[in-house]
């Protein structure tokens, strides 16, 4: 087995190991309780199932800074230098944040499916959908607040997390704007990018370092995810070209279809590509594979995939060299290797 390989699997070890022990904490942090309906909502998503990447590096975050061997430490009475910190309601928290982002996009999008299964709003109902949203939204701070943690140290983690949401709705309020724009330039690609999914990467990566007292790691750790999260979502728009309709489970080329502002379609338009002819059907259900795999041929003509592709690889060669910060161990390792699977991963 190659060494690429082996580090491939590590990655995919690590993932899963934490989001098996995630999905077990779920039902205990956030149960069904009355009003029944509501709370079978706010949970739908999150045992739907999901990657819970972002929570996955929360917890690798708080092993590396505190120097323990991997899943040894117990997530709920983590070392601390004064007590212990329940580092698991903190990616909960994380957890719950991403899900309830994912409910108001899909009623925003009016997208039908989600991880398979039909998005909260088709399956219940669109005001349901919405105080589903807003309740896990709530629960986010109250699991937070469940750490433990030193009151200045909680406070400063809850402030990290307000403002974190704040920062999303104001990059998916800006992403919205862009879809009538064609003028939208690189610099601000990447700053809706940044503020729409970034900086809950940030947010997952920093926030061990606040609740755990590693003042000198808060503002790296934040780097890190701010350039991994920004290169996750890159790669987001290359599979949506580049992987068959039957893998995305949902047509390739949706983007462009819905005229979604992406990098590669900023690029191409800088080489003089003709963006809003690739794709003339405006319904994502009339467009066939002939015209998507036509507009993508396009696009690597243009040298737009490829520049899409490098972009990603430098952000996350930004975001790693922030590790530094952190003592040398496997957690630190996974952080690492974790940043380069997001970019080569496929669905």
């Amino acid at each position: 087995m190659s060494e690429g390989s082996d580090t491939a699997a590590a990655v995919t070890q690590a993932i899963a190991a934490r989001r098996e022990l995630v999905n077990e904490a779920i039902p205990n942090q956030l149960p069904v309780q009355k009003p029944e309906r509501l709370y079978e909502a706010s949970r739908y998503l999150l045992d739907a199932g999901g990657k819970r990447l972002r929570p996955t590096v929360l917890l690798l975050a708080a092993e590396a800074i505190a120097d323990v061997e991997p899943l040894q430490a117990d997530y709920r009475e983590f070392p601390a230098p004064e007590g212990s910190v329940d580092m698991m309601a903190a990616a909960i928290s994380i957890e719950t944040i991403q899900s309830f982002t994912l409910i108001h996009d899909d009623i925003m999008d009016d997208d039908d499916m989600r991880r398979g299964v039909p998005a909260v709003h088709r399956e219940y109902d669109l005001s349901t959908a919405i105080l589903a949203g807003d309740t896990l939204y709530a629960k986010a701070f109250e699991h937070m607040l469940e750490t433990g943690a030193d009151s200045e140290r909680s406070v400063r983690a809850l402030s990290e997390l307000a403002t974190t949401c704040t920062k999303i709705c104001e990059g998916q309020s800006c992403d919205i704007q862009f879809e009538a724009r064609t003028d939208v330039t690189t610099d601000e690609y990447l700053e809706m990018v940044e503020l729409k999914t970034a900086v809950l990467y940030a947010a997952a990566a920093s926030i061990p370092a606040i609740l755990l007292g590693a003042d000198d790691a808060v503002d790296p750790l934040y780097q890190y995810g701010l350039n991994v999260g920004r290169a996750f979502q890159i790669q987001d728009d290359l599979l949506d070209l580049t992987t068959p309709s039957e893998k995305l489970g949902k047509q390739r080329g949706s983007d462009l279809v819905e005229n979604k502002q992406t990098i590669i379609t900023l690029h191409a338009r800088r080489q003089g590509v003709d963006v809003d002819s690739l794709v003339p059907e405006d319904d994502v259900e009339a467009v066939d594979e002939e015209t998507i795999e036509e507009a993508v041929e396009r696009l690597e003509e243009a040298g737009s995939i490829d520049f899409a592709r490098e972009l990603a690889h430098d952000l996350i060669e930004e975001g790693k060299d922030n590790l530094r910060v952190l003592p040398d161990n496997e957690a630190r390792d996974r952080l690492d290797d974790i940043a380069d699977f997001l970019v080569e991963r496929e669905y």
